[in-house]
């Protein structure tokens, strides 16, 4: 095709579609299309009603005042405590485990107890091993009968962390260096079989109709702009296609966790280092006191609300409306107050209200069909308005 012709083709392409930022650069005679700004390639999820295999609801541990770090004594053993993450469980867990560890390991090097086996306990007792420590982990369940099992696997470092008139100078740091190391170690487990961790798109359509801003009630803190420099921003695409339903695309890498494959390869790392896991109930901080260990690492998430009385835990219910997967059609989309994350296990589909609070200090956890079915039925319109009959 002569060069001219070729730009033409491609400039009238870039017009059918609605796309506004196919541009050229400087001192050449080709029309250079933005491939981050191409919008084509969205892919077609079967958004129906019929195609939802199951229900799951997540009370995430949200702290005012953030995770829990501390260290406190129960009578002769000593507790280290690493819980209360909000929606940020998976995403910081690695760099969480190193701070919670490095507290342990003044106490004792050779044995360290881990209470919990969700995403924070399983890879707080494998940072442990990497120390030379022999873990034991103490649960009443295994994944998948976890809660950190329901969650709909973004990174997402400071998700529902903390209220953002608790955040100190310190507090900032200590999380960045959490989100920080937590995302080099992601760096590495890119590339295993079964994919536990991987990079996919993320699509934020802005829709046409109008709506009420996005409220906060609670105040939460967001933190992301201290680590910009490690995460892909994407091009925001202004559509000029007035037949499409968004007017607007936030287009960007985003990582993601396939949570079943990554529980999975977690506890056979835990297990396959030597470690041992012992399902036990624990009751009271005072049961610890029967067991061998001389240091624990309390990483009960929500479950810390009940063990150690801890009324500073908040729950913040969500509930996630699962589809069958669509290898064909991986990526991660928001639109409508919908989160949508197209996973290797399932296909996430979360309605998340018309504000942050929204399940804020709900301690219901029976899975709700109407609201599943609304979340569902607003991506379904989506693709039916871009004109797929799904």
């Amino acid at each position: 095709m002569p060069l001219l012709s070729r730009r033409r083709a491609m400039t009238r392409g870039a017009s059918l579609l609605g796309l506004s930022s196919l541009s050229g650069c400087a001192g050449e005679t080709l029309l250079q299309p933005d491939l981050d700004a191409d919008v084509r390639s969205l892919p077609v999820i079967r958004a129906r009603t019929d195609r939802i295999d199951r229900i799951t609801v997540c009370l995430r541990p949200f702290r005012a005042a953030g995770p829990r770090l501390d260290v406190e004594q129960v009578e002769r053993k000593t507790v280290v405590h690493n819980y209360g993450h909000g929606g940020s469980g998976w995403s910081l867990s690695w760099g969480s485990a190193k701070l919670a560890v490095e507290r342990a390991l003044p106490v004792s090097s050779r044995n360290i107890g881990v209470i919990g086996c969700g995403a924070i306990g399983l890879t707080t007792a494998i940072v442990a091993q990497q120390a030379g420590a022999q873990v034991t982990i103490y649960a009443e369940a295994l994944p998948p009968f976890v809660r950190s099992a329901r969650a709909s696997g973004s990174w997402t470092p400071s998700s529902r962390i903390a209220r953002k008139d608790a955040v100190t100078p310190e507090f900032a740091t200590r999380w960045e260096s959490m989100a920080r190391y937590s995302f080099s170690c992601y760096q590495n487990l890119q590339g295993l079989p079964g994919h536990p961790v991987e990079w996919d798109t993320f699509y934020g359509l802005h829709s046409r109709e109008p709506s009420a801003p996005h409220t906060d009630p609670i105040g939460f803190a967001s933190l992301d702009d201290r680590i910009q420099d490690i995460e892909p921003q994407g091009n925001l695409i202004r559509i000029n296609n007035s037949r499409l339903p968004y007017s607007e695309v936030h287009k960007k890498p985003n990582l993601i966790f396939n949570v079943t494959g990554y529980a999975d390869y977690l506890l056979r790392q835990f297990l396959e280092r030597g470690g041992r896991i012992k399902i036990l109930t624990l009751h009271h901080p005072s049961d610890l006191t029967a067991l061998p260990e001389p240091v624990f690492i309390n990483c009960t998430g929500y479950g810390a609300r009940a063990l150690w009385s801890d009324n500073t835990i908040v729950p913040i219910r969500g509930q996630i409306a699962w589809l069958i997967p669509q290898p064909e059609a991986l990526c991660s989309m928001s639109f409508g107050n919908v989160y949508v994350v197209s996973r290797r296990d399932g296909i996430v589909i979360q309605w998340m209200g018309t504000d942050m609070g929204f399940g804020y200090d709900n301690t219901d956890e029976k899975p709700d069909l109407t609201e599943a079915r609304r979340g569902v039925s607003i991506i379904n319109g989506l693709y039916r308005n871009m004109g797929y009959n799904i």
